[in-house]
């Protein structure tokens, strides 16, 4: 791999903290667009439209601070649902947002390679911890390069890129080589985990971010998971702090996880509606260029002209300044969101 497929940031982020743009801000696409008479169709994060139908929370999920028994019933939870390494160790968090701001923290300054394009929160949060960030192209120019640091969400997003599991183990090793590690951010990995490294965790230099709220819906909760070795499971635990996580968030951690039924029948359902979305984008002239059963991403010229039009009619999508051919759309959660999109698009 040549030397200029890893190349140094230029300035730094130019989103301070709490600046970087996502989804789901409603609040500023009203002040673009005013508030529509019937509701927005909220099509702009990647976040499950159909949460799990969660049942009332007992009182004494809020009335008391969490107890050691519940949080190890939620560990033993997710422990199985992601499948992790009887050699690894699992610790929640107040949401995987959380682990991306704490993870970098927790390590001697570096260079971070960051395999991009990416989710925006990543790069601010290690250079806000005094690393320096460089970006790269693909997982080989991560292996080439210098950086002892390693980052790369799996399945991408917005991309939806897919890295095989042996590729991403050989690249942590090649990390805890260096005196450094690989940050694996699996916040989209709940309809793919094929591709989760959950089950092969516990080697030194290798820490997996996963991500409650997207998958079952309830990005509110604020709950996400680290997978790792013993020893870097301490300094993240240290760091977090006690009652990093709510009762009600465990409540619903418990909950949701442990339902099995639920869980196959939402995965045949997302990847039925991806289906049917791509259909309809298809239809319209547009490209589908990537993505995951939990959003697609889309490739047209004239996309920000298609983004206003969509936002007049009371529909939100992604638009992304640095790929202006580009939109995000969320999966719609039922007849009626898709009859509302196609119309819209239609017009």
């Amino acid at each position: 791999m040549k030397d200029d497929a890893i190349t140094h940031f230029t300035k730094p982020h130019p989103h301070p903290l709490g600046a970087v743009r996502h989804g789901g801000d409603i609040a500023s696409a009203e002040a673009i667009f005013g508030a529509p008479e019937n509701g927005w169709l909220d099509l702009s994060t990647g976040i499950n439209p159909n949460p799990y139908p969660l049942a009332e929370i007992p009182p004494e999920f809020l009335q008391r601070l969490p107890g050691r028994g519940e949080m190890n019933r939620l560990l033993q939870v997710a422990r199985n649902y992601y499948r992790v390494s009887e050699n690894a160790e699992i610790i929640a968090a107040p949401g995987s947002q959380a682990l991306v701001r704490l993870v970098p923290t927790i390590f001697s300054h570096g260079q971070v390679s960051i395999l991009g394009p990416t989710y925006a929160e990543h790069q601010p949060a290690w250079e806000s911890a005094g690393h320096l960030a460089v970006s790269a192209e693909s997982t080989c120019a991560q292996a080439a390069g210098t950086a002892n640091y390693s980052l790369v969400v799996n399945p991408n997003n917005p991309t939806g890129t897919k890295h095989q599991v042996d590729g991403l183990l050989a690249l942590a090793e090649e990390m805890f080589d260096r005196g450094g590690a690989l940050v694996v951010d699996e916040a989209f990995a709940d309809t793919c985990p094929e591709l989760s490294l959950c089950p092969h965790a516990g080697q030194p230099g290798l820490i997996i971010l996963r991500s409650f709220g997207k998958f079952f819906g309830m990005g509110g909760v604020r709950l996400g998971f680290v997978v790792t070795d013993k020893q870097t499971a301490k300094s993240i635990e240290r760091a977090l702090g006690p009652w990093a996580v709510s009762g009600p968030a465990i409540w619903a951690g418990i909950s949701a996880m442990n339902d099995e039924k639920w869980i196959l029948q939402n995965k045949k359902q997302l990847g039925e509606n991806a289906k049917r979305l791509d259909d309809i984008l298809l239809k319209t002239g547009m490209e589908i260029i990537g993505g995951t059963t939990l959003f697609r991403l889309a490739s047209v010229v004239g996309a920000n002209e298609i983004y206003e039009r969509l936002g007049r009619n009371g529909i939100l999508v992604r638009p992304f300044d640095e790929n202006p051919n580009w939109l995000r759309f969320g999966i719609p959660a039922n007849d009626e969101a898709f009859n509302r999109l196609e119309s819209a698009l239609d017009g």
